[in-house]
């Protein structure tokens, strides 16, 4: 059996045992393993059981070499790991630059092109002149200031939009 079909098997197997949509079970085995370990129990201060650590949004692609030349070659986030079920297959993979993570989907039904992705950011003006001093043909960002902070906004090929914003000091 290859590689991709024992993924298959068992991403099967796991949303028969926990009731879980096939999609869903894809997403917990393919998420990233790293990063906080998980809570013991509930401190003083905590009421609450559960816990919510990260989350990647997940944007639909529809061509490879665009997408990895916009987020890897502008945007300077890496490529953390690519899935295929075949080779011939759509391609699932996790880009990410600091704390930020995006899943990039090629998948029919994974992500809706013109999503808007919201990205806390620290000094945007030093991403804002990054990304201005690079040759892409395609997008020039602007650097503006409104009442919810500072923010550089760009649009990737398969229309979907990340807002980079600062929030005002307090």
């Amino acid at each position: 059996m290859t590689v991709d079909k024992d993924f298959k098997q068992l991403v099967r197997a796991r949303a028969r045992t926990t009731g879980e949509s096939y999609a869903a079970a894809r997403q917990r085995l393919l998420a990233p393993t790293s990063g906080p370990a998980p809570r013991q129990g509930l401190s003083r201060e905590d009421t609450h059981a559960v816990r919510f650590d990260r989350v990647i949004p997940v944007l639909r692609i529809f061509d490879e070499e665009r997408a990895k030349d916009f987020y890897v070659g502008y945007l300077g986030m890496t490529v953390d790991w690519e899935h295929r079920f075949e080779p011939e297959l759509p391609l699932y993979m996790q880009v990410s630059r600091g704390e930020l993570a995006l899943h990039l989907s090629e998948h029919h039904g994974d992500g809706t092109p013109g999503t808007v992705v919201y990205v806390a950011t620290t000094d945007v003006a030093s991403l804002h002149a990054e990304l201005r001093g690079k040759e892409y043909a395609h997008l020039k960002p602007g650097l503006d200031t409104d009442e919810i902070g500072t923010h550089v906004v760009v649009l990737d090929p398969f229309g979907n939009t990340l807002r980079f914003n600062e929030r005002p000091p307090s």
